[in-house]
C-alpha cells in the first residue's frame, strides 16, 4: 500500500533573487509535478528572524512542510521528494549514471566556497563584469570538467547532465544562473548546458519572480 499523499506541500524559502538552496528544493518539487505553497522569508531582515522559528528547527531556509511534517535541507528535501511524490524517478535508472550524479550533487552540496561566496546568485544579475581570484577559477573549471564528464557519460540524450533531468541538475542549476549573471568566457558544452537552463519553463518563472522582488541585499550585489 502506497503511503498517503499530504493534503498540503509548503515550502519555506528565502528571497528568490538570491537563495540558490531554495531554488534546489523548489525545481525538485516542479519536475515531480508539485507546485508548492511558498513562503517568502526575506533574508537578512528582522521579519526573517522573527518569523524562521515558525518554520525551521535550524533557523535556516529551505524547509520542506508535508502537513505537519518538515523536511529541512535542500539535499534532504530532494532525496524526500524522489521518494515521496517521483517514485524514485528522479534519479538516472542506471546504477553507474546514478551513483556518479550523486557524487556530483554532493560535491555540490558541500563544496565550490569561492564560487559561492565571489559570485552570489542574484537573478537580477546579466553578464556583469567582475574580478575572479585563483580559488573561483578553479571552482568554474572543476564545475566544467565536471559537467563535460557527465555529457561524455550520456552522449546519446541530452539536454541534462545525465541526459533526463535528475536531482543534480537542480543542483547546479543556481551555478547556471551565475555563469550568465557574471561575464565569463566558457566551454562551448558549459555554454549549452547554461543555455538548457535559461530556456527552462521552471527556472525561468524563479528568476522572473526574483527579479520582480523588491529586497536588496547589498553584500550579495557583486560586479558591475
Amino acid at each position: 500500500m502506497s503511503d498517503p499523499q499530504p493534503s498540503v506541500v509548503r515550502l519555506i524559502c528565502g528571497n528568490q533573487n538570491y537563495s540558490s538552496w531554495s531554488l534546489r528544493a523548489w525545481l525538485c518539487l516542479r519536475r515531480a509535478g508539485i507546485d508548492p505553497q511558498l513562503v517568502v522569508l526575506p533574508m537578512d531582515t528582522p521579519e526573517f528572524y522573527e518569523r524562521i522559528g515558525e518554520y525551521s528547527p535550524t533557523g535556516r531556509v529551505p524547509v520542506l512542510w508535508l502537513d505537519d511534517e518538515r523536511v529541512w535541507d535542500s539535499l534532504a528535501i530532494a532525496e524526500a521528494v524522489n521518494d515521496r511524490f517521483a517514485n524514485g524517478s528522479l534519479w538516472p535508472c542506471d546504477p553507474v549514471l546514478r551513483s556518479r550524479a550523486r557524487a556530483m550533487m554532493a560535491e555540490m552540496h558541500s563544496g565550490f566556497a569561492a564560487l559561492r561566496h565571489q559570485l552570489p546568485m542574484n537573478c537580477r544579475a546579466h553578464q556583469r563584469q567582475i574580478e575572479m581570484d585563483a580559488a573561483a577559477l578553479a571552482d568554474i573549471a572543476r564545475i566544467c570538467t565536471l559537467w563535460q564528464e557527465a555529457r561524455a557519460m550520456a552522449p546519446a540524450q541530452g539536454p541534462w547532465l545525465f541526459g533526463d533531468w535528475s536531482i543534480v541538475d537542480a543542483f547546479f542549476a543556481p551555478v547556471a544562473l551565475r555563469f550568465d549573471g557574471y561575464a565569463m568566457d566558457l566551454p562551448e558544452l558549459a555554454t549549452q548546458y547554461v543555455n538548457a537552463w535559461l530556456a527552462d519553463a521552471d527556472l525561468r518563472a524563479w528568476r522572473d519572480a526574483g527579479i520582480a522582488e523588491s529586497w536588496v541585499i547589498h553584500h550579495e550585489e557583486a560586479g558591475v
